[in-house]
């Protein structure tokens, strides 16, 4: 039996009653007045306004009220996916569609397995990567063991106003990306850094390393001096064919920025600088919760799902 066979991929109800047992699963709480477990009352039978498509208006699943404050909700409110029209278990389907593929599902192939408009599937990918987005991010390394870092080039910067830059050598024109993996733990994180100099890379590499961690890194100058502030800081000489010495090397950190390449150039082909942060935060969620790690598509769809709580994203 497939996966996506199970019934809250199918049915409203149940994909509410999913839905509920993760985001509440310490008790239901009122997103309006924040009371858990207080007097909550189900509101069954009740219809959303009549319109030219539902004359008799849809059954709004899972609809709560508060007996504190006297506010209706339901487990959707206060999340990613507050007043999203679509149904929640598509919603549902997309969010294990996405988790599960390791180089990540275009919006066009979202919107035909969910039969959507392609703006409908590339709006609800966009929430579906915020959810993926760390909250409390705690430091790498903070073990003692090793940390790589590296930087990558991806896709194209937009010129001034809008304009597509010139095709170009080198990699000037390209948006650059960093990457941190913590050997130990295999946590990952990436984010944009177009920047790239010494500075904005010391910052972003002191506000993701623990002090006690070993930083392992290239040979490039980027590095050099934000490395003395570490227990260690190792590198291997990439220009004189140098890639392991001894546990010395950057193969995890370049292996995961094999998969992210080949999704971005593959997969989702265009990406501007705006939106690159989500797609990075998509990547390195997959890769910190992977096989691996005994984390299967199940387990990390509901993982997923736990950071919808807290986060709105909106185009308007």
């Amino acid at each position: 039996m497939s996966v996506l066979s199970s019934p809250h991929f199918h049915d409203e109800a149940k994909a509410f009653e999913f839905l509920e047992s993760i985001v509440w699963a310490n008790g239901v709480t009122c997103p309006h007045c924040g009371v858990v477990d207080g007097r909550v009352y189900d509101l069954a039978g009740v219809r959303s306004k009549p319109s030219k498509k539902n004359p008799e208006g849809v059954v709004r699943h899972g609809l709560k009220k508060c007996g504190e404050c006297r506010q209706q909700f339901t487990v959707k409110v206060g999340t990613v996916f507050e007043h999203a029209r679509l149904p929640l278990h598509k919603m549902l389907q997309a969010v294990h569609l996405m988790v599960s593929s390791k180089k990540g599902i275009s919006s066009h192939q979202l919107s035909r397995v969910l039969e959507v408009q392609y703006k409908t599937a590339w709006f609800l990918a966009h929430r579906i990567r915020e959810a993926m987005r760390e909250g409390d991010l705690g430091m790498l390394g903070a073990s003692g063991g090793r940390v790589e870092v590296d930087e990558t080039y991806i896709g194209r910067k937009a010129g001034a106003a809008g304009v597509k830059a010139p095709k170009a050598s080198g990699s000037a024109h390209k948006n650059r990306v960093m990457a941190l993996i913590d050997r130990d733990t295999g946590i990952a994180r990436s984010m944009p850094a177009n920047g790239l100099a010494r500075d904005e890379v010391a910052q972003i590499v002191r506000a993701n390393i623990a002090k006690e961690a070993k930083l392992t890194t290239d040979e490039s100058r980027l590095y050099s001096a934000v490395g003395r502030e570490y227990a260690s800081h190792d590198f291997v000489t990439h220009g004189r064919s140098e890639y392991v010495r001894g546990d010395v090397s950057t193969n995890t950190v370049e292996g995961y920025f094999s998969i992210f390449k080949r999704g971005m150039r593959g997969v989702y082909q265009h990406c501007g600088e705006k939106h690159l942060h989500r797609y990075c935060a998509e990547f390195a969620f997959r890769y910190s919760n992977r096989v691996a790690f005994g984390v299967d598509d199940r387990q990390r769809a509901v993982k997923g799902l736990q950071g919808i709580v807290g986060k709105r994203l909106t185009y308007r």
